[in-house]
This record gives C-alpha cells, structure tokens and sequence, in this order.
C-alpha cells in the first residue's frame, strides 16, 4: 500500500483526469485529484484560445451560443478506451460546463466508462452541468461529482480527500454527514448568516425564506432555501426564482456560501 496525502491507495481501475481550465482554478483540482491517485492527467486545449478577461469570455460565449458554434478543440491525445475511470473537470459557464467540454463530449464515446465529474465555479453549477452530461453521454455511468467555488479554493485539498474516500477512490477515515432535517422559517439570527454569507458576491441577491441545518467536522452547515429579488443595479432583470443555498459556518469563523442550486 502507498500513503497518499493522508489517505491508502487502493487497487484501482486505469484512471485518467482530463480537463479543461483557463484561469487555473480547475488545473489545481485536476493536479490534486490526480496525484492522490496517481492517475494520468491531460489537460484539453481550445484551438483558438479564450481571452483570459472575464467579459472577453463572456462576450465570446454569447456570440458562439447564437451562432451555434462549437468550440474547436485539439485531439486529446490519451486513448480514452484504455481507461476504466475518466475524471472529467471544467469551469462552469453559463450553468453547465464550459464549451471545450461540450466539444470533447460531443466527440467522444465513453460508453461503458465510469466518469466523475469535477468543476470550479463562481456560485453553482455542479448538478446542472451534471445533469447535461448524462443526457449527452447516456451510456456512460455518471458518478457523483465535486465542486467547489473559485473563492474557497484553499479548502479544495482536503475537500477532495473526503470525496475520494467518499467514493472508494482512496482508503481513509470518512466522517459520516447527518441528512438535513426538515426546513423551517427562518429567524433574525438565521437571516443574518445567510446574509453574511452571501455579502458582496454580485451574481446572488436573495433573501432567505427558510432553512435546515446539520452538524459538520468543523462547524455547522446550513441549507437555505431563498428567493431572488429585484436588482437593483438592473431593475429590467427578472428575478431567478427560488434557490438552495449551501453555506457553512467553520467554528468562530465567518459564514461563507458553498454552492447554489438552481
């Protein structure tokens, strides 16, 4: 057996992580899950690169998105049937993940493979992105995912160890997670964790409805459920609707949003 970051190897099946990322938030996740199984790894290239600039990127998304453009990318050079296990990672544009992956998914065959997908995100994206991958690739065994958002970065380490251990990738020691109980209104004090936690992120105004919470290892975790208001820096913007909200509070530690569901 050989340590690993915390966590035995075990006897795994030929696994590979493939990925694309551009600003290098994904590559960290794809590096960290890789040499904890010491799986090969491939990183996916546009062939016309994307601008590093956040509008740029947008902007180019929405142009391709009307035009019904594919994003070309070059041939990954791994030859994917040689693989049991494909870890598969990207940003989340747009709700789902970001272009390059919708040209790899529609080029590919993972018929029979087991993929876990992995992504970075500004607020969510996670079960969505999931959701489009199972219905491009039917015939693949879609695995449970991890995601994590670009603002919480430094906790990505140990986040993947539990879900590799979660997932029978790596032996360790799993804390077992209570389901969340049933929601219930929230107060003044609930109401000002979720508002805390969601201070200054732009993309999310919301105002939580009610809430659910759960003990973690290192604090608690709350669930909310919240409804979108009005912008008001874009009154023409209809709000969204109703949201789940993932936020955890770490002991004597400031409340901090994980993901949202959409």
């Amino acid at each position: 057996m050989i340590a690993a970051c915390g966590g035995t190897k075990q006897e795994t099946p030929k696994t590979l992580v493939l990925y694309y990322s551009l600003t290098g938030n994904t590559k960290a996740v794809a590096d960290e899950i890789a040499n904890r199984l010491g799986a090969d790894i491939e990183a996916i290239e546009a062939v016309n690169p994307y601008d590093t600039s956040f509008m740029a990127t947008i902007e180019r998304c929405k142009a391709d998105r009307e035009a019904g453009v594919f994003t070309e990318i070059k041939p990954v050079k791994a030859d994917l049937s040689q693989y049991d296990v494909i870890f598969i990672g990207y940003p989340v544009w747009f709700g789902t993940y970001a272009p390059p992956i919708e040209s790899l998914l529609s080029q590919v065959d993972l018929n029979g493979k087991k993929i876990v997908p992995f992504c970075t995100f500004g607020s969510g994206g996670l079960e969505s992105s999931v959701k489009d991958m199972e219905e491009c690739q039917p015939n693949a065994e879609i695995l449970p995912g991890y995601g994590v958002r670009a603002a919480r970065l430094e906790a990505m380490p140990k986040e993947v160890e539990q879900f590799l251990i979660a997932g029978g990738f790596i032996k360790g020691t799993s804390t077992p997670i209570p389901d969340f109980p049933e929601q219930k209104p929230v107060n003044e004090e609930e109401s000002a964790i979720f508002d805390a936690a969601v201070d200054g992120y732009p993309m999310l105004h919301a105002k939580a409805t009610s809430f659910a919470s759960r003990p973690i290892s290192e604090g608690t975790e709350y669930l909310f459920v919240a409804k979108d208001l009005p912008r008001e820096d874009n009154p023409n913007m209809p709000p969204a609707g109703e949201m789940k909200v993932y936020v955890t509070v770490a002991n004597g530690a400031t409340p901090v949003f994980t993901r949202v569901v959409r």
